[in-house]
């Protein structure tokens, strides 16, 4: 039997641009049996790995080897990575300081070009040699780190651009100034302003990136850190880490519910709007779920516990939602390689403009700085930052209003989708199905009688219908008998021996194949019934109409997934009768009835096969091999935890509008990193000519590459203002 693959996330630090990422992730790749995507934005590495290959000591190691700082990231190490992150940036900002004290003056005399003075001569070379040293070799020391690592490992990255940028201007200048060459100009100003702009707009993205990050740490506020125990029948309150499977807590009136439970006494209403983005209070009672970090009402609930830790839900939304922001999209791609070949292109393309203006112009000075700025302004810092600081705040987006992506590819796939399959039950309906029609077909067997062979057999199935006739059962008093030598039939139904008896449950059609005799329920299914035949041994004894209302914003949902130019189509194991109902009240012209689980998933290939972009929409066991086949999957928060697994997209909400919200994300999110890409490459395509062209000095070099990677990421914290549908 195949293990399936472990699952971990390192905290990466000393990444200076996307190449440093795919770096790590190539040294991670090389690993047997390892699976590894880096993130730039996040500063996390995502890694799949078969068991047994690795362990995450030598992951870790990895990482370290190949240059870069790593830590695992558990529950109990991430508050420590928080602050370790939070510790770096501080220094960050008193370097920056410091720069930005030292450099001051090396930009502050070049305002008296303008009274016919050379402005070298205002502050004194020996000085100003002083001032520039530190900042070029004690601040800019990060950048010779980096670029040092980076070519060890074979490759080259900003910091090596930085670094031969600011090291041939100082040298330069040291230069002249020591040997006393005054008819030469100087450039300290050019290589400290240089390295001051580039701590700058490190420091500017760093906050930037934060924000991005926003809905994982709003998720983790939500986590309570202590819950009121009943023990021995007292209360005392403990950490939410000793509690475990069992325990009995208790959640105040307007205090967060500690870990997942289910009420055993009292009454309330909770808030869930931050797990599910439904505004309205879930009322919970005896027997109901409660989820760790929804908000308690006014009434005092008495719970036990179900989920701790790592299994609460919460906590695997935040699981989810991680793992969706450290993937790739597969737009991704071209910026990745991109960023593979830019280093060394951008350096022979700054030889070739020093040797070009030298040998033209005579001026070695010339040549020297038009080089140094072509190296400045070709940081690929933006490029790396422009598909996945999108991803990460367009995934949030989608976790606050109860959308959960799975990945970036589902999150592109999605924009791309034409058609839209949808389940019937569950998916389009509540759900929650009632028997409506009891008809008995046999003299001397009553609809009781009916009722309780059907119940009795029912009464292990998670299935609606299953649930609406034991429900039914329950309510009339019906004693249920114990069946044996149970057996479900996918699609179909259920057999088994009841008093002796072979009694089955389920589709006339499954019956009528089997030989039975089975009576005209067209006009039950034309008033949008679903009808179960009841049979005994080779007699049906009965019929059972069940209706299951569509969910409230059904229609209005159908009608806004259409206005986004998608075709929905509906799949339904129920009859076709009742399929026709159902799919004209909902606003569905085409749909397909009478299908079993394998049928589905055969749809959706056809349309596939017809050049479709499929999506599918499911919450039962049933639904699971369709989700799989369809291009992108969302299954309801409420289905099977199987039709979850399958899904690309969870709907927390049960809400058939969470599609159209999750396509509208989509769109918007790529659009927003086809802008990104753009701004992040029209940087460059225009810039590195223009140094070429001696047109740009290396301090505007500076800023404009600083604020490349600044104006991406703030183009993507736009994300946060997309607004979704109201139904």
């Amino acid at each position: 039997m195949t293990l399936p693959a472990q699952v971990v996330d390192l905290s990466v630090g000393g990444m200076t641009c996307a190449a440093c990422a795919a770096r790590i992730e190539k040294q991670l790749n090389k690993l047997p049996g390892v699976e590894a995507a880096v993130n730039f934005a996040s500063e996390r590495a995502h890694v799949r790995y078969a068991p047994g290959s690795v362990d995450t000591e030598r992951l870790v190691a990895t990482v370290v080897k190949a240059g870069y700082t790593a830590t695992a990231l558990r529950d109990d190490t991430r508050e420590l990575d928080k602050i370790n992150k939070l510790s770096a940036y501080r220094r960050e900002l008193v370097k920056f300081w410091a720069a930005a004290v030292l450099t001051l003056p090396l930009v502050a005399q070049m305002a008296f070009m303008f009274d016919g003075k050379s402005h070298h001569d205002v502050i004194d070379r020996s000085i100003q040699l002083l001032l520039a040293t530190p900042v070029q070799f004690w601040i800019g020391r990060r950048f010779y780190v980096g670029a040092w690592k980076s070519l060890r490992s074979g490759a080259g990255n900003m910091d090596l651009l930085v670094a031969l940028g600011t090291s041939m201007a100082w040298l330069y200048s040291a230069v002249v100034s020591v040997m006393g060459l005054h008819q030469y100009h100087v450039y300290f100003e050019a290589s400290s302003t240089v390295i001051t702009l580039v701590l700058l707009g490190k420091l500017l993205e760093g906050r930037a990136k934060a924000k991005t990050s926003a809905a994982i740490e709003s998720l983790v506020k939500l986590q309570p850190q202590s819950a009121r125990l009943e023990r021995d029948g007292q209360f005392i309150d403990m950490p939410v880490a000793n509690i475990i499977p069992g325990d009995i807590f208790v959640a105040r009136p307007g205090e967060a519910i500690a870990v997942d439970g289910e009420v055993i006494e009292g009454t309330s209403a909770v808030s869930e709007a931050l797990l599910t983005g439904e505004a309205m209070p879930v009322s919970k009672t005896t027997g109901h779920k409660v989820l760790a970090g929804t908000v308690n009402g006014n009434g005092l609930l008495r719970c036990k516990a179900t989920g701790v830790g790592s299994a609460t839900l919460l906590a695997g939304i935040i699981r989810l939602v991680e793992e969706a922001q450290g993937s790739k999209a597969p737009v991704q791609r071209l910026a990745d390689k991109v960023a593979s070949i830019f280093v060394p292109v951008v350096t022979a393309i700054a030889l070739v403009t020093f040797v070009g203006w030298w040998i033209q112009s005579g001026n070695f000075a010339l040549g020297l700085i038009n080089a140094v700025a072509v190296l400045v302004i070709a940081c690929p810092c933006a490029l790396g930052l422009a598909t996945p600081t999108a991803v990460m705040v367009g995934t949030g987006k989608g976790a606050n209003i109860g959308v959960l992506i799975r990945n970036a590819q589902a999150l592109e796939l999605a924009e791309k989708l034409d058609v839209l399959a949808v389940d019937k039950t569950g998916t389009l309906t509540a759900g929650r199905p009632i028997v409506t029609d009891l008809w008995s077909t046999r003299d001397g067997f009553s609809d009781k009688d009916t009722l309780r062979l059907a119940a009795s057999l029912e009464q292990g199935s998670t299935h609606p219908f299953a649930s609406a006739i034991v429900a039914r059962a329950i309510s009339e008093g019906v004693v249920l008998a114990s069946p044996r030598n149970i057996t479900a039939v996918a699609g179909r139904g259920v057999a088994g021996e009841i008093d002796g008896n072979r009694v089955r449950v389920g589709s006339s059609i499954w019956l009528a194949s089997e030989g039975l005799a089975v009576p005209n329920t067209a006009e039950l299914q034309q008033a949008g019934r679903s009808v179960v035949v009841v049979a005994s041994d080779n007699e049906v004894l009965g019929l059972i109409g069940i209706a299951d209302p569509l969910r409230e914003n059904t229609r209005s949902a159908v009608a806004q997934i259409q206005r986004l130019g998608l075709e929905v189509v509906m799949l339904t194991g129920d009859n076709a009768g009742t399929a026709k109902a159902v799919a004209h009240e909902a606003g569905i012209d085409h749909f397909e009835a009478e299908l079993l689980p394998a049928d589905k998933a055969a749809a959706i290939e056809q349309l596939k096969a017809n050049g479709r972009r499929v999506g599918m929409v499911g919450d039962g066991i049933n639904d699971a091999p369709a989700l799989a086949a369809a291009d992108v999957s969302f299954a309801m928060g409420a289905g099977s935890d199987v039709a979850m697994q399958a899904a690309d997209v969870t709907l927390m909400r049960n809400d058939l509008g969470g599609v159209a919200n999750a396509i509208s994300l989509s769109r918007a999110t790529l659009s927003k990193i086809r802008q990104n890409l753009f701004f992040a490459f029209i940087y460059n395509v225009i810039g590195i000519p223009l140094a070429v062209l001696g047109r740009l000095n290396p301090v505007l070099a500076g800023a404009a590459m600083a604020m490349s990677s600044v104006s991406v990421v703030a183009s993507s914290l736009l994300l946060r203002n997309w607004k979704p549908f109201s139904h």
